[in-house]
């Protein structure tokens, strides 16, 4: 790969690199959506190996030599979907930057949902659409345009150590990932880490995600008989298990709407300013539902827990027949704020759940999953490399924001390197709808993200 002229200064001649380039990038980004690589059971497997050979081929294309599709057992004696990894060794006593991101994704859902087909990248009013376009194939393309771009502006002179690290099953948890790391820890060893999995503060504003909340899952069963029974003959002096688990889940809120089990770690602390109008548009939320929860809209979004029931084994109203149901099971999401410790957070609502479960019902609580929360350092090098160079791309300050949402890699990869810089960035805007239908991102923040992140490329590997 041929080095291009140089010019006035590195982002002048990576401007002009990552603009020449960018047609290429969308379109790279474009094949990736139509490969529907999800990481469960019940979705076809082959997808995931056909993902994982095209990002391979991508990182070969880039000008990463050293590839490998590797595998791992997940714990539950099963494998792990294939991760993809391209090395590109430090010179000289270089640093080595790791580059992670994810290719699989979230099931499209209800088809009648999107405005053009999921699996289809589709461009209109300067935005790209399609499931995964935001969460996380774009991350894919970024990193490897950014590489891409960064080495032909650099040639030889680009001495970094760089590892390409690609998930295939993030989506569900990346069950087999830190067994995947462990076997290979000399391999993907690096200096700083840059996720991209994350986004912006809004388009136009560029964001580095300095914290991320935790997240326990759990499924809560009550039974208060051991069949079901006509609801005529037998209804009055008996409650349906349906109405015994709403009573019991509204027990989980403050009228207020704020998280009502005892013992969880909640904070107010200061963020970029988010007014509710501002969060309304974002959210789309109806005009007469209120927002709930006390302190700042950030504080709620990051800092503070957020319990949501996202699933429920009841009875459907099209198949329901009249009858007493002796047993229903509620699937509880509790977010939690960055230094939460996960294991103490499930046994407060385990204990909130047993203490709170009306009219002797039996209930059952069942753990179901964790991730711990991340808490980053924005003050590093690496950090201040990283918002420089979004300030410089983007014209305008860059923000450090938290997200309510989780990433299981980045504690993984936390644990296995403590030593080193973790960055968060992405290609995501509020308007993004990621794991929603009509999925997209804003193709002028991409062309800047990728921008950003070969400079930092550069910074990084620059003698000061």
């Amino acid at each position: 790969m041929g080095r291009l002229p140089a010019s006035t200064s590195p982002l002048s001649s990576l401007r002009e690199a990552v603009g020449a380039d960018f047609t290429a990038a969308v379109g790279q980004l474009s094949e990736l959506v139509r490969i529907p690589a999800m990481a469960w059971a019940s979705f076809d497997p082959s997808e995931l190996d056909k993902a994982a050979r095209h990002v391979a081929a991508l990182m070969q294309e880039a000008g990463i030599a050293d590839v490998d599709i590797l595998q791992a057992p997940r714990p539950d004696g099963g494998q792990g979907a294939p991760a993809v990894v391209g090395r590109r060794p430090a010179r000289n006593g270089k640093p080595t930057l790791m580059l992670y991101a994810h290719y699989d994704v979230q099931p499209a859902g209800d088809i009648t949902l999107w405005d053009s087909p999921p699996f289809e990248a589709v461009e209109r009013a300067g935005r790209l659409w399609g499931r995964g376009v935001a969460d996380n194939k774009a991350g894919v393309v970024l990193h490897l345009a950014a590489f891409r771009n960064a080495l032909r502006v650099l040639g030889d002179d680009l001495e970094l150590g760089i590892t390409v690290l690609i998930d295939g099953e993030e989506e569900a948890g990346s069950p087999s990932l830190p067994l995947l790391l462990q076997q290979h820890s000399d391999l993907l060893a690096a200096d700083v880490l840059v996720v991209a999995d994350s986004g912006n503060w809004k388009v136009g504003v560029p964001a580095l995600t300095t914290s991320l909340r935790g997240l326990i899952l759990g499924t809560i069963e009550v039974q208060v008989l051991d069949h079901a029974l006509h609801s005529g003959t037998y209804g009055g002096p008996l409650l349906d298990a349906v109405t015994v688990l709403s009573r019991l889940i509204s027990t989980l809120h403050h009228d207020d709407g704020s998280v009502a089990v005892d013992g969880l770690v909640s904070s107010d602390v200061p963020g970029p300013s988010l007014s509710e109008e501002e969060f309304r548009a974002d959210s789309g939320v109806r005009p007469g539902v209120p927002l709930v929860g006390t302190g700042s809209l950030t504080s709620r979004l990051w800092t503070k827990p957020a319990l949501v029931i996202i699933g429920m084994d009841v009875p459907s109203v099209a198949l329901s027949s009249d009858t007493l149901q002796p047993v229903a099971r509620a699937k509880f999401s509790l977010s939690l704020a960055p230094e939460s410790d996960t294991g103490a957070a499930m046994e407060a609502v385990r204990r909130h759940v047993e203490k709170h479960t009306p009219f002797g019902a039996d209930v059952t609580f069942t753990p179901a999953g964790r991730t711990e929360g991340f808490a980053g350092d924005a003050s590093s090098p690496a950090a201040r490399a990283m918002l420089s160079a979004m300030e410089e791309t983007w014209g305008v300050p860059a923000v450090c924001m938290g997200v309510g949402g989780s990433i299981p890699a980045v504690n993984i990869l936390t644990k296995l390197y403590p030593r080193a810089e973790v960055l968060i960035t992405g290609a995501e805007d509020p308007d993004s709808r990621a794991h929603g239908a009509n999925e997209s991102i804003h193709l002028g923040d991409f062309e800047k993200a990728i921008l950003a992140e070969a400079l930092l490329i550069a910074r990084l590997n620059a003698p000061d």
